[in-house]
């Protein structure tokens, strides 16, 4: 048997039922059979923050999932078709802009509503890792088609991840193809690959310097990269082995939006309940103390930023909150698909 047998039939095990037959596979798809698992990271993982505990038990339901991150061709291809502008192209609305800042914040000069995005800008030394002004600048002009701002371009990069999406761009993008973006639970699932609480997506084994399983920082972050995975900044996709699932990079490169809201004492909630949460589509709305004026979506999968001593949430578990209208030089994302019933599995 090979490895997606073996991955199948550890789902049926879990859950006790046969899943749909799936038919033929999506362009650039693969199939996720659903199952129960463990969500979130237990006390063994050193690397673990707060907003990933406890560890609870999901179930979710079978379905697709891109193989790889969207990629800028892929990107063009939906803007060609529609003539789609996506958020960082589009001069700021103080009057949208304001209702994220705290009340009474003076309305800005027009000069710093221009149309642009946050790009990762490393410093000549180190810095303090608190402030995070220290390797991220507004830069005008800048968007997915300049990913570095005005001058850059995406010249040999029509494989590489799109970057600066806000969530509504995702959105946009996965209606379109006819698809949707995933749960923070379902893309958890897919990111395991079958490994049943591994603290990576590829397993227990550290990074390796000799053979990168990921694109993250290597070196002192965020003043020197030593390069040891091959890429600066993001990679071309299919770039490292896949998972078991077959999917590549649910581990660094991008971040991956999700459809969840985003609340840091949504794991806390779960675990006071201590039930099986069954195919869980995240909070009614975002919670996030530190950011009260912000609307926040999920996002999972690290990037090429991530770095032990900093973000370290390159593992399967790590999960931040992001501005839903905020793309940086860092965030993509990957879309999935529902599973549709043949006519047998409807009569069952």
């Amino acid at each position: 048997m090979n490895m997606f047998g073996t991955l199948l039939l550890v789902a049926l095990l879990q859950t006790g039922s046969t899943p749909p037959d799936p038919g033929p596979a999506p362009e650039g798809m693969a199939w996720i059979p659903g199952g129960e698992f463990v969500m979130g990271s237990g006390d063994s993982d050193k690397l673990a923050r707060p907003v990933e505990k406890p560890a609870h038990r999901v179930r979710v339901s079978a379905f697709w999932i891109d193989t790889t991150e969207v990629t800028n061709a892929k990107f063009a291809e939906f803007v060609k078709a529609t003539g789609y502008i996506t958020v960082a192209e589009k001069d700021i609305v103080w009057e949208e802009a304001k209702n994220q800042l705290p009340p009474g914040t003076p309305r800005l000069p027009d000069e710093e509503l221009k149309a642009g995005s946050v790009v990762f800008t490393p410093p000549s030394r180190a810095v303090p890792l608190q402030d995070i002004s220290g390797w991220w600048s507004w830069v005008d002009g800048a968007d997915w088609r300049h990913p570095e701002g005005p001058g850059s371009d995406l010249k040999n990069r029509a494989d590489h991840p799109v970057v600066h999406i806000a969530w509504e761009d995702a959105t946009a993008y996965a209606r379109w193809a006819g698809k949707r973006l995933p749960t923070e639970a379902e893309w958890e699932f897919a990111a395991r690959g079958g490994l049943e609480s591994a603290t990576f997506t590829w397993g227990n084994e550290p990074f390796s310097a000799s053979s990168p399983q990921a694109n993250i920082w290597q070196g002192d972050f965020p003043h020197r990269n030593t390069v040891v995975d091959g890429h600066e900044r993001t990679a071309p996709v299919k770039s490292y082995p896949p998972n078991g699932y077959g999917l590549h990079d649910m581990s660094g490169n991008v971040w991956e939006w999700c459809s969840d809201w985003w609340r840091v004492d949504l794991y806390r909630a779960r675990g006071l309940e201590g039930s099986v949460v069954v195919d869980p589509r995240g909070p009614s709305k975002s919670h996030d103390p530190r950011q009260p004026f912000e609307k926040q979506r999920v996002t999972r999968g690290g990037s090429f930023l991530c770095h032990d001593c900093y973000c370290a949430a390159y593992r399967p578990a790590g999960r931040q909150g992001s501005a839903i209208d905020t793309g940086l030089s860092h965030i993509g994302f990957r879309c999935v698909k529902d599973v549709e019933l043949t006519d047998k599995n409807k009569n069952q």
